[in-house]
C-alpha cells in the first residue's frame, strides 16, 4: 500500500507530513543538541582520568580500577536502557520539545552539583555512581524525544542523511572532547608551575586536577542546549487514540505493549535487533578495557615516545573520533544506500570486528591509532543504515514506543558485557580478550549477510504479510 507501513491500528507512516522547512528545523535542533553531546563526552573522559590517575593510581589497584570503570559505565547505561520503554511511550504522548528542554535543565543542574563535590574533594565512587544513574534517566527521556523528532521533520529519503549528521556529532565529540578534557584537567598543574598569571587569580593552582573544570563546561553546554530549544518549533504526532472513547483506559503500559507487539510480529526486525545486541555485548568490554590496554599493554611504546597516560589515551580516543567523523561526513554527504540498506549495516560491522581484533593484539600506539581510526569510520555507516531502516518501517505515531523496544533489546547486552569487563580485566590480558571478542563480532556479522530474515527486511510487502500472519490476521502460507 502507499504511504508506508501500517501499524496495528491501521495508520500509515505517511499520516504526519513533514513541514516544508523541516530539514532546516532539524539542522537547528541537531546543532543545538550537539553542544550538550560534546559536553557530556568531556565529563566521561574526565571521570575516567579521575578514576585512573587520582582515585586508583597504583598498579596494585588494577582490580579495583577495572571494577570502578565497569560500575561507572553500568551506572550510566543501565537506566538509559531499562527506562527506554517508559521514555518511548512518554515521547509518543507528550510534547517532545518540552521533554528535551526539561532533561537538559535537570542534567545541567546535576553537573553543577558534581562540580561542587569535586571542588570540595568530597566526591567518592558511590556518589559518582548515584549521579550517573540520574544522568542515565535524563538521557533516556531526552533520547526518546530527540530520535523520534527526526521523522517528524525530515522526509523519508533524507533519514539516513539526518542520522549521519547525528553520527557526525558523536564522532566530533570523540575528536575534540578528549583533547579539551585533557587540557582542562592539566590547567591546575600549569598554574602551579606559573604557566599563566591569570590562573593564580582564579585559585586554580590549589586544585589537584582540573576534572571539575571539564564537568563545569558540560554543565554550561546543557543550559545552552536548553535555551536553544525555546526558539524551535518541533511537531509531535497527533494521537487520535488518546482523544476518543476509551482513551482514559489506554495507559502508558498499554503503549509499551503496543510497541513491543509491533516488533514481535515483525520477526526480521528482531533479528536486526539481535545482531546489534551481539555487537553491543562485545563493545562493553572493548570500551571499559581501553584504559587498561593503554596503561599496561601500550605503556612501553607511549612512554618511549614521551607521552603521558592521559595524552596517550586522549590520542587514541581522538583518532577513533576522527575516524567516526570521517565516516559520518561521508554518510551524510552520500545519503547511504537506497536499497539493501541492511548490507550497509552488516558489512561495516564485520570490518569493525576485524579492526577490534587488530587493536587488541597491538603493542604499538601508532598501529592501535590506525586501527581505531578505521574502526571509527565503520560505526556511522552501520548506525545510519540501521536507523534509516527502522524509521522507514515504523509509523511516526508509534516510533517512540517501537524505537524504545529496539533500544531496550539491542542495548541491554552492553551492560552485560560491561559487567564481565571488570572480571576480564582483572584476570586476563585485556588486549587478548578484546582481540577474541572482535574476531567473534566479525564472524557473526558476516554470517548475517546470508540470513534471509535480514536480507528481506526492507521488502515492505513481505514484512507486512509476515506481520499479518504472525498476528493471525492472514492465512497466506509462509514463503
Amino acid at each position: 500500500m502507499s504511504g508506508g507501513a501500517t501499524d496495528p491500528g491501521g495508520k500509515s507512516a505517511g499520516a504526519h507530513p513533514v513541514p516544508s522547512d523541516g530539514f532546516r528545523r532539524f539542522s537547528l535542533l541537531w546543532a543545538s543538541q550537539s553542544v550538550s553531546v560534546i559536553g557530556t563526552a568531556l565529563t566521561f573522559f574526565a571521570v575516567n582520568i579521575w578514576l585512573t590517575q587520582t582515585r586508583f593510581p597504583l598498579a596494585s589497584q588494577k582490580p579495583a580500577l577495572a571494577l570502578a570503570l565497569s560500575l561507572t559505565t553500568l551506572a550510566f547505561i543501565l537506566p538509559t536502557i531499562v527506562a527506554a520503554p517508559i521514555a518511548g511511550a512518554w515521547a509518543d504522548r507528550h510534547d517532545r520539545r518540552r521533554t528535551m528542554f526539561a532533561m537538559n535543565c535537570v542534567a545541567g543542574a546535576l553537573s553543577t552539583a558534581l562540580v561542587a563535590l569535586l571542588l570540595s574533594n568530597r566526591l567518592d565512587v558511590p556518589m559518582l555512581l548515584a549521579f550517573l544513574l540520574v544522568y542515565g534517566l535524563c538521557g533516556a527521556f531526552h533520547a526518546a524525544s530527540f530520535e523520534t523528532s527526526y521523522a517528524m521533520l525530515v522526509p523519508t529519503i533524507q533519514l539516513a542523511r539526518a542520522t549521519g549528521m547525528m553520527q557526525a556529532t558523536m564522532a566530533l565529540s570523540g575528536v575534540i572532547s578528549p583533547s579539551i578534557a585533557a587540557l582542562l584537567i592539566g590547567v591546575p598543574a600549569v598554574a602551579r608551575h606559573g604557566g599563566a598569571g591569570w590562573f593564580a587569580g582564579l585559585s586554580l593552582a590549589k586544585l589537584s586536577d582540573g576534572t571539575a573544570l571539564a564537568v563545569g563546561a558540560d554543565a554550561a553546554t546543557f543550559f545552552i542546549a536548553a535555551l536553544a530549544l525555546l526558539g524551535l518549533e518541533i511537531p509531535s504526532p497527533h494521537r487520535a487514540d488518546l482523544a476518543g472513547p476509551g482513551a482514559a483506559s489506554k495507559t502508558l503500559w498499554h503503549d509499551i505493549q503496543e510497541g513491543a507487539m509491533f516488533v514481535w510480529h515483525r520477526r526480521p526486525m528482531l533479528w536486526l535487533i539481535g545482531t546489534f545486541a551481539m555487537v553491543n555485548f562485545i563493545l562493553g568490554p572493548v570500551t571499559v578495557l581501553q584504559p587498561l590496554i593503554v596503561k599496561f599493554n601500550l605503556a612501553a611504546d607511549w612512554q618511549s615516545r614521551r607521552f603521558t597516560f592521559a595524552s596517550a589515551l586522549a590520542l587514541l580516543a581522538t583518532l577513533h573520533g576522527l575516524g567516526g567523523l570521517a565516516g559520518a561526513v561521508a554518510i551524510s554527504a552520500w545519503g547511504g544506500l537506497k536499497r539493501r540498506r541492511v548490507m550497509g549495516a552488516l558489512i561495516p560491522m564485520a570490518a569493525a570486528g576485524a579492526l577490534i581484533a587488530i587493536y587488541g593484539l597491538s603493542a604499538s600506539i601508532v598501529r592501535s591509532a590506525v586501527a581505531l581510526f578505521l574502526m571509527g569510520m565503520m560505526w556511522p555507516v552501520t548506525n545510519a543504515h540501521s536507523h534509516a531502516i527502522w524509521l522507514a518501517i515504523t509509523p511516526r505515531e508509534i516510533q517512540g514506543r517501537v524505537l524504545s523496544v529496539r533500544r531496550l533489546i539491542g542495548q541491554i547486552t552492553f551492560p552485560l558485557g560491561t559487567a564481565i569487563a571488570g572480571w576480564l580485566g582483572a584476570r586476563f590480558d585485556p588486549g587478548v580478550a578484546v582481540a577474541m571478542l572482535g574476531g567473534c563480532m566479525a564472524l557473526f556479522a558476516l554470517i548475517q549477510t546470508v540470513n534471509p530474515m535480514l536480507t528481506r527486511i526492507e521488502d515492505r510487502a513481505w514484512l507486512e504479510d509476515f506481520a499479518a500472519r504472525s498476528a493471525g490476521r492472514g492465512n497466506a502460507k509462509r514463503e
